[in-house]
């Protein structure tokens, strides 16, 4: 199973309900590459946008490459209105980018998707000198404020989440330096959500193995996810950590 292309069958419920990133973080990419109209961006699998829409006010010629067709479709009639944005849908890993070259190069919870020695080298090669490579993802605490709810959901896991299919993406993002990056930074910020049930449910199912999970599993396991919250209140508190890796082709 290619978990890369898992969250393409459901792009309206992607676009809703994936965790958000955070203005400070796009202040500190745009400021780490001084991005302006001047410049260039590529984004590494948008997605939805997610991360798309704070680099496009800069002005910047923005290149999004995107492998899933109902993303890319989807991404680009939510842009449709910024003459600066620009979408392709296909494969970062085997695309030929021709000569061109970017100013900066990002990815939101993507390239982990992509083996090192392939995205790594690929995206050097594609900076220009003193160009910028950043990276985002999400982390989410949904023990430290729930811990007699977080031990229900976990018996919940424990009876019914059997995906067929387990997630094993593992990328050491501080990896860059063997490639040849400098001035390496990784930053984090900090967010609070709040969810009922029905939210909370809506969010975990866009999750990868999540989406792959299947009868008799799915149907049980969802609603014993949704009887645990509902039987605490029907509120759950999160602490989201928001991650940013930053790196410099010299």
């Amino acid at each position: 199973m290619d978990f890369r292309k898992v969250f393409d069958s459901i792009p309206q419920e992607f676009d809703k309900w994936r965790t958000r990133y955070c203005d400070e973080l796009f202040a500190d990419v745009i400021e780490y590459s001084k991005l302006d109209s001047g410049k260039t961006a590529l984004e590494i699998g948008p997605g939805t946008g997610q991360a798309t829409e704070p680099i496009l006010k800069t002005g910047c010629s923005h290149l999004a490459i995107e492998l899933g067709e109902n993303f890319a479709e989807y991404t680009k009639n939510k842009f449709s209105s910024y003459d600066n944005f620009q979408i392709v849908n296909a494969d970062f890993e085997t695309y030929d980018f021709g000569d061109h070259q970017f100013d900066l190069v990002y990815s939101a919870a993507t390239i982990q998707w992509i083996p090192e020695e392939i995205g790594f080298p690929k995206v050097y090669d594609m900076l220009k000198s003193n160009g910028t490579f950043a990276m985002m993802l999400t982390r989410t605490d949904e023990k430290s404020a729930n811990e007699p709810l977080y031990s229900k959901i976990q018996e919940v896991y424990s009876e019914y989440f059997h995906p067929e299919t387990e997630y094993t993406c593992n990328l050491n993002y501080n990896n860059t330096e063997k490639y040849g990056f400098t001035d390496i930074e990784c930053r984090h910020y900090h967010k609070t959500r709040e969810l009922n049930a029905d939210e909370y449910v809506s969010w975990i199912s866009t999750h990868a193995c999540h989406i792959t999970l299947q009868e008799p599993y799915k149907s049980k396991f969802y609603a014993g996810i949704k009887d645990a919250i509902l039987s605490f209140g029907n509120n759950i508190k999160l602490y989201d950590t928001i991650v940013l890796y930053l790196a410099r082709k010299p």
